[in-house]
């Protein structure tokens, strides 16, 4: 069996990301390429930042879906170069995060100056952006914690990268 890169992909969108199960491998954006070489299935992933904890689970659940599905020759490559970019999260998978009760990142986010600049962090919960930053890390290396001065809940933010 040699499926299409396509249907790879729509199968890894299945692939929950380890630390925010919310959102897919695919809709992180860190899925940057599926292909074929020779009888192996090789996907490209590119880890949200180079000490990420969570890269080897991330390319065990990549490799257990595919052989699931009958792929026997599976290479999972860590992929550096670009690097991942917030910017790479699909619209799907922002308003998943949003879903989830955590904050998408801003867009375009070689413009933003410094992890925590989210001027424009709306509260997930009430939509308020009359929002402060409380702590620059949250659950995750990944997040900022935030808190509505109106709601008055804390939420996390995806810090822009």
């Amino acid at each position: 069996m040699r499926p299409d890169p396509d249907t790879v992909r729509g199968w890894l969108g299945k692939v929950p990301d380890p630390e925010i199960p919310a959102i897919s491998v695919v809709d992180l954006g860190i899925v940057r390429g599926v292909g074929w070489e020779d009888e192996t299935l090789v996907v490209d992933v590119t880890p949200t930042y180079a000490g990420c904890p969570a890269t080897l689970v991330i390319a065990l659940d990549i490799e257990t879906a595919l052989r699931d599905r009958g792929i026997d020759k599976v290479e999972v490559r860590r992929r550096m170069s670009p690097p991942w970019s917030t910017d790479w999260i699909s619209p799907e998978g922002r308003r998943k995060l949003l879903d989830y009760g955590i904050a998408p990142p801003q867009l375009n986010a070689a413009n933003c100056v410094g992890m925590l600049s989210a001027q424009s962090a709306a509260c997930p919960l009430c939509g308020s952006k009359n929002t402060e930053a409380i702590a620059a890390r949250g659950s995750t290396p990944c997040k900022a914690q935030f808190r509505c001065r109106d709601c008055r809940e804390p939420f996390g933010y995806f810090k822009a990268i």
